[in-house]
C-alpha cells in the first residue's frame, strides 16, 4: 500500500471542513440548550411539547443534580432492562426471519451495557447471533439515546458556570431537544448522503449472491446507511456488520470512508463552541479547540509515519521481503494508507470504536497511539462527555496553576474548591481503575484463554487484554483484534459489562457534581491574578498537563504492553 500525498490532501480537506462549520454549529448548539430562539422552533416545539406531556414533565421545571442524575439513570437504566430482555428472549421477537436463536444472559447483560453506555463493545457476531428485529428496533433505541445523554450531561454541566440557583437543566428536555434538533436531522442527512454513495437501505434481511467462482453466498442486508449513519454521528461505533466500516458493503468506496471521517468529526469539534455559546464568552472555546486539534495532529502523523515505515517483521515472509510502503496485513486496499489510517485514529480518539482496519496487525507504536486516545478520553472523545471531561482537565490545570502562583483559582467569575478538585479527580481515577482491576484479575484468575489454553505471558497478549478493557472502560468500543482470545465467557461477558457502567456513569456523576458546586456560586470580577484562559499560552500548558496526567495514569501498563513490544520485552 503506497503512501499518497493526494489522498492526505483528501482527509485534511474533511477535517478542515468539519472544523470549519463548527463555531456556526457550535453556537446552534449553544442556542438550542440555553432555549434562546433557533431554526425550526415552529416545527419542533409543538411535536416537543407532546413528548413532555407524555414523559410528565415541563421545560420550566428545572433540576438540581441529584435529580438530573436520578432522572439520567432512571432513562438509561429502562434503556439497559428493555435490551437485555430484547435480546434475551430474541427468537421470540418481531422481525427475525432467519430464526437467531436467543442469547446467553450474560452475553445479553453485555450486549444491553455496551449499547446503553455509548460503547457498542460487541462479544457476538452480527450475521449469526442479531436478528434483524435487533438491528432496527431494539439497538436503534440506544443509538440515539446514549449520545443524547452525553449532549445532556454536557448541556448541564456547562449550565453551572452561568447559573447562580443551583439548578443545571431538565434531564428530559435535554435528552428530548438532543434527539429532535440534533441526532435525528443529522442521522437522516447522513443516511442519504451514504445511499447516494451506494450504502444499501433495505427492510430484506438477506439476498442471494452469485459469485464469479461459482455457487451462491447469502448477503445479508437492511437498513444499513441509516444505521451506519447514527452509529458514526453518535460516537456509538457499532456496526452493521461485524466487519464494521471494513465491509465492502458498509464501507464501499474512499468518498464513504471520508463521510465517515465528517461524521463522527461534527460534534467532537463543535462541543467546545457551544461551551463558549453558553457562558457568552466565544473566545474560551478556542484553547479547548486549540488542545484537541493540536494532540489529534500528532496522534495522525505518528500513526501515519510508523504505518508507513519499513515492518522488520515481514522481511522473511516469502513473497514479500522488507515492505517501505506501509503495513499491508489487516489494512483494507480499497482505501489509501492515509485515508484508512486517518478514519481509525479519528474513530477511536472521538470515541466511536468503528474499525475499518485490524488494529492487531498494526505496528506496535501505532497501537500505543490509539490506547492514548482511549486513555485522555477528551482529545476530542465521545458526543458531549468528551468536552465535559475535558472541561474537568482544564479545572484541576487552573487549580494546579493557582497552587504554583499562590492563588485562589478561579474560572469565568467562580472560585476553584477542593470539592471540584475532588470530584474531577474521581472522574479521572476511576478509569485506570476498571481497567487495571478487572485486567488483574483477568491475568491471574486465569481467565484469558487463546486457543484453547491459558494466556501466555507475551506483551502482545498483555496489550490485547489491555486494550478490551480500556476500551470498554472508555466507552469506546474498537477492538484490539478478533480472535487475539476468547472474550466470550461468562467472565468477560459480565466484568465487560461492570466496566462499561460504571466507566459511564460515575465520570457523569462527577461532571454534574462539579456543575452543582458551581451552580450555587455568584460571578465574581476578573482581578489581576486572574488567570487568562482565552489565550495561546493556556492552550500549550492545558496540552501538557493533559499529556502528562494520563501519562502519569497509565505509564505502567503501557511499559508491559505496547512499549515491550517495540523494545522487545516480555
Amino acid at each position: 500500500m503506497a503512501f499518497e500525498v493526494q489522498s492526505l490532501w483528501d482527509v485534511l480537506v474533511v477535517m478542515g471542513l468539519a472544523l470549519a462549520i463548527a463555531p456556526w454549529f457550535g453556537s446552534y448548539l449553544g442556542r438550542v440548550y440555553m432555549d434562546r430562539p433557533v431554526f425550526g422552533d415552529a416545527f419542533w416545539n409543538p411535536i416537543e411539547s407532546v413528548v413532555y406531556r407524555l414523559l410528565g414533565t415541563s421545560p420550566r421545571h428545572q433540576m438540581r443534580a441529584r435529580e438530573y442524575m436520578l432522572a439520567l439513570l432512571l432513562v438509561n437504566g429502562g434503556v439497559l432492562v428493555i435490551l437485555f430482555f430484547w435480546f434475551f428472549f430474541q427468537s421470540t421477537t418481531p422481525l427475525n426471519p432467519l430464526g437467531i436463536p436467543n442469547m446467553g444472559w450474560d452475553l445479553a447483560f453485555h450486549s444491553a451495557s455496551s449499547f446503553t453506555t455509548n460503547t457498542n463493545f460487541t462479544h457476538f457476531t452480527n450475521e449469526s447471533q442479531l436478528s434483524l428485529g435487533s438491528l432496527m428496533v431494539a439497538w436503534p433505541l440506544a443509538l440515539f439515546l446514549s449520545p443524547a445523554t452525553g449532549l445532556a450531561v454536557l448541556a448541564a454541566m456547562v449550565r453551572g458556570f452561568v447559573r447562580k440557583d443551583g439548578t443545571l437543566g431538565n434531564f428530559y428536555v435535554d435528552m428530548t431537544r438532543s434527539v429532535t434538533r440534533l441526532l435525528l436531522p443529522l442521522a437522516v442527512l447522513g443516511a442519504l448522503v451514504f445511499v447516494l454513495l451506494g450504502v444499501p437501505e433495505t427492510l430484506s434481511a438477506s439476498v442471494l449472491a452469485h459469485p464469479l467462482t461459482g455457487g451462491t453466498q447469502t448477503i445479508y442486508l437492511g437498513p444499513v446507511a441509516s444505521f451506519q449513519s447514527i452509529s458514526l454521528l453518535g460516537s456509538n461505533g457499532g456496526g452493521f456488520y461485524s466487519a464494521n466500516m471494513a465491509s465492502p458493503i458498509a464501507n464501499p468506496t474512499a468518498l464513504t470512508n471520508l463521510w465517515g471521517i465528517g461524521l463522527m468529526l461534527v460534534f467532537p469539534f463543535s462541543a467546545p463552541f457551544a461551551f463558549g455559546e453558553i457562558v457568552r464568552r466565544k473566545n474560551e472555546a478556542w484553547p479547548y479547540v486549540g488542545t484537541i486539534v493540536i494532540v489529534l495532529a500528532v496522534a495522525l502523523a505518528l500513526f501515519i509515519g510508523f504505518q508507513a515505515a519499513t515492518n522488520p517483521a515481514l522481511s522473511t515472509v516469502a513473497g514479500l521481503g522488507a515492505q517501505t510502503n506501509g503495513y499491508p496485513v489487516g489494512i483494507d486496499t480499497r482505501f489509501s494508507l492515509s485515508e484508512g489510517s486517518t478514519f481509525q485514529v479519528v474513530s477511536v480518539y472521538c470515541n466511536v470504536g468503528a474499525n475499518n482496519l485490524q488494529i492487531g496487525s498494526i505496528s506496535p507504536i501505532a497501537q500505543l497511539d490509539l490506547l492514548f486516545g482511549m486513555f485522555t478520553q477528551s482529545t476530542p472523545g465521545g458526543v458531549g462527555t468528551g468536552f465535559a471531561m475535558l472541561l474537568l482537565f482544564a479545572i484541576l490545570g487552573i487549580f494546579v496553576a493557582g497552587l504554583m502562583v499562590g492563588r485562589t483559582p478561579e474560572y469565568l467569575g467562580k472560585k476553584i474548591h477542593t470539592s471540584h478538585v475532588k470530584w474531577a479527580a474521581m472522574a479521572l481515577i476511576i478509569h485506570p481503575a476498571t481497567i487495571l482491576l478487572p485486567f488483574v484479575i483477568a491475568v491471574a484468575g486465569n481467565f484469558v484463554v487463546v486457543d484453547g489454553s491459558t494466556i501466555g505471558a507475551t506483551s502482545h497478549n498483555f496489550t490485547s487484554v489491555l486494550y478490551e478493557f480500556t476500551s470498554e472502560s472508555a466507552n469506546n468500543g474498537s477492538a484490539l483484534s478478533t480472535g487475539a482470545f476468547n472474550d466470550q465467557t461468562l467472565f468477560f461477558n459480565v466484568a465487560g459489562a461492570l466496566v462499561m457502567l460504571v466507566g459511564r456513569f460515575v465520570p457523569i456523576l462527577a461532571m454534574l457534581m462539579v456543575a452543582d458546586i458551581f451552580s450555587t456560586q455568584e460571578v465574581l470580577p476578573a482581578g489581576v491574578g486572574t488567570l487568562k484562559t482565552a489565550s495561546g499560552t493556556f492552550t500549550i500548558y492545558l496540552t501538557l498537563f493533559l499529556i502528562i496526567v494520563t501519562a502519569l495514569l497509565f505509564l505502567p501498563v503501557m511499559a508491559m504492553g505496547p512499549l515491550a513490544q517495540i523494545f522487545g520485552g516480555m
